[in-house]
């Protein structure tokens, strides 16, 4: 079912400042891009430049004053969609190199400091059902609440106050996954149902692939609810929102707005 991604936003810059910009739906095997068309403001300086993992593009800009942003794609999701509860964990030693670097802290998810709390609360679980059994933890513990975090919240705060928005949720969910010995990756994303609509975040995990015997693959989960992993347009992905924000300015920018829509077509 193709999906349908109108999204825009603006911001001034009082001097000419370099910003990283993430925002279009990546170009990976699991989803075709039937159109896309991106139109930008006027730069002194404009390239792409793969983003984490080869999954999607950064655009650098340089630019000073009003800069505006409007996109518009229509993408098909094309992946496989196993239970999650069903999948197995693979062991450490039977990782490949690029899925264990999501098994270490990084600057919003201090896994380490979890491993107690995973063992003691899902203790009898173990790859996809401990996966699972996170996730509902997370829906029945957490009310999602606009306003109540901020670009410095990590999983931490999050877990203590028990509110937060998809960024959070996707944050306690990686923690507590990699706690788990789960690797574990943040995922920006367009997805049809997110209300407020939005740019959306959820968590992946890497466990075993059903198609292939001893191999291992990346899997959605999101802890909100909101997001079907059939209907969701990855962006990008990273070791948590610090890899993959949708616009990260090297100096003082005044954002101005943003406006996003995804519909299912």
């Amino acid at each position: 079912m193709p999906i349908t991604i109108k999204s825009s936003f603006a911001f001034e810059l009082d001097r000419p400042t370099d910003v990283l910009l993430q925002f279009e739906a990546a170009k990976i095997p699991e989803q075709r891009i039937l159109s896309s068309d991106t139109i930008l403001s006027e730069a002194e300086h404009c390239a792409r430049v793969p983003a984490q993992d080869d999954i999607g593009e950064r655009i650098w800009i340089r630019a000073e004053g009003l800069f505006e942003v409007d996109y518009r794609a229509e993408v098909e999701p094309e992946r496989l969609l196993p239970e999650i509860a069903s999948l197995e964990m693979l062991a450490p030693h039977d990782m490949p190199g690029e899925a264990v670097q999501y098994l270490f802290d990084s600057r919003y998810c201090p896994a380490d400091q979890f491993q107690p709390f995973v063992e003691a609360e899902f203790g009898g679980t173990t790859g996809g059902e401990r996966v699972a059994a996170i996730r509902e933890w997370i829906a029945s513990h957490f009310t999602y609440q606009p306003g109540t975090s901020d670009a410095r919240t990590g999983a931490v705060e999050s877990f203590i106050g028990r509110r937060g928005i998809c960024r959070d949720y996707a944050h306690v969910l990686v923690t507590l996954a990699r706690a788990s010995t789960i690797p574990a990756r943040y995922v920006a994303c367009y997805a049809p149902g997110v209300e407020p609509p939005d740019f959306h975040a959820i968590a992946e995990v890497f466990l075993n692939d059903p198609t292939t015997p001893g191999g291992g693959a990346w899997h959605l989960v999101d802890a909100t609810g909101m997001a079907e992993p059939a209907q969701t347009v990855k962006i990008g992905i990273g070791r948590d929102a610090a890899d993959v924000s949708f616009l990260t300015s090297f100096g003082a920018n005044n954002f101005l707005r943003s406006s996003v829509s995804v519909e299912a077509t």
